[in-house]
């Protein structure tokens, strides 16, 4: 009996070794002299970290600043042709160590080195979810199925809901806010519970309301037509948010909204000179006037359509007020020019959707994405409108965001 239990327990540890041998979870090997291929696991794909990218991407303390997250490796003698000469794998701290051709030593950790892996899925997953969501470009038929709608307490207290409403402004460039308190302080709180407000020419808090003698279109009571704001700025404020305080009683005043890119996607297919035209051509945006008394005569030159070095789009410049009399173009592109610009402004005003905010309602959009308008409206002592807005800058919103995703993996 006590034999049979002595093999039973040698096998047991026979599969016990075998199962730990299987189950090993890194190995690394240097490749063609410059590159270190590092397998995870047995059963999954390895991954090939070019050698120059991993030294210069060194943690230790000399290389590394930790509370500042920041390389403090000295480039002006960095090596580019350095290579690596060993390296090491650690199962129980799930780590690899690399030794260089000049001695220094480097070791990274599994997760880390799967977080940065160079396989296009792993950064594709990277650059859509986490750098900057993918966006959703819709219809002006498909408002109310992509418009979110958000309780103002949550999001002010619920880094949750926080998260939600801002995934929803990076994806879908809208989102609204019910139930905010009717104070003017509503949208520095909101811009604050973020990051914090973008100044412009008209301060930080700025009021829409009729006024006599506005010095902003926007100042007025008649029909605001689609635009975006603040085109003559090189660095535009990114996202609106609108807090309706008082809404008038008179039929007008309702909001416009249209996503310029989806606008641009219907040009970019159906009439690719125009979209060519609109995303190359220089228009002279401005802005001359005064405010608390300061004057100001603001510039910036940019298509209607901008593009990035990939050919995605980066912003949408319109504002039929704010267009400037000079342009700067040969003569032979104005008239060319016009008829493109006149089917842009067509199509979106087709396809705009229009909806009445109520008090209490915060309405938010991104304004180098979306075009806004607004219905005219009888301005009176009885049926006053009053809005307080604010900007946000998108560099703010998904510094935030970021942040607040890695504070839910965390938990």
């Amino acid at each position: 009996m006590w034999v049979q239990k002595l093999v039973g327990r040698s096998l047991n540890q026979v599969k016990t070794i075998n199962a730990a041998q299987f189950c090993r979870q890194i190995s690394a090997r240097i490749v063609n002299k410059t590159n270190v291929e590092v397998q995870p696991q047995k059963n999954e794909k390895s991954l090939t970290f070019p050698g120059v990218w991993l030294r210069d991407n060194c943690l230790c303390e000399d290389c590394f600043h930790g509370s500042s997250k920041s390389r403090k490796l000295d480039w002006d003698n960095f090596d580019t042709r350095i290579q690596p000469v060993e390296v090491k794998t650690d199962e129980a701290a799930k780590e690899i160590s690399v030794k260089w051709s000049d001695n220094h030593v480097s070791r990274f950790s599994l997760n880390w080195l799967k977080n940065r892996s160079f396989e296009e899925e792993r950064q594709k997953e990277y650059l859509q979810e986490f750098y900057r969501p993918t966006t959703r470009h819709w219809s002006g038929s498909e408002f109310q199925e992509i418009a979110r709608h958000f309780k103002y307490d949550e999001v002010m207290t619920q880094d949750s809901v926080l998260m939600e409403w801002l995934q929803s402004l990076a994806v879908y460039g809208v989102a609204l806010l019910r139930g905010a308190p009717l104070d003017e302080g509503v949208v520095r709180r909101l811009a604050e519970r973020v990051g914090f407000i973008r100044r412009t020419t008209y301060g930080e808090e700025f009021v829409v309301q009729a006024k006599p003698g506005a010095q902003n279109f926007a100042y007025l009571s008649l029909p605001l037509p689609l635009h975006t704001d603040l085109p003559y700025y090189e660095y535009k404020p990114s996202v609106n948010i609108l807090h309706c305080v008082v809404q008038t009683d008179s039929p007008g005043g309702s909001n416009m909204l249209v996503d310029g890119f989806h606008i641009a996607d219907i040009l970019r297919r159906e009439h690719p000179e125009d979209f060519e035209r609109l995303s190359r051509v220089l228009v002279d945006w401005n802005d001359i006037g005064s405010e608390d008394g300061r004057e100001f005569h603001n510039i910036w030159r940019a298509p209607v359509i901008c593009l990035d070095s990939e050919g995605r789009y980066s912003r949408v410049n319109h504002s039929v007020p704010q267009r400037d009399s000079h342009f700067n173009v040969p003569l032979s592109e104005v008239l060319p020019w016009y008829e493109s610009y006149a089917r842009f402004v067509r199509l979106a005003i087709a396809d705009s959707h229009a909806f009445k905010t109520q008090p209490g309602d915060v309405l938010t959009f991104n304004n180098i994405r979306l075009l806004h308008g607004r219905a005219g409206y009888d301005d009176s002592e009885v049926s006053p409108r009053y809005i307080v807005g604010a900007y946000l800058d998108w560099d703010i919103i998904y510094s935030r965001l970021r942040v607040l995703k890695k504070r839910a993996e965390r938990q």
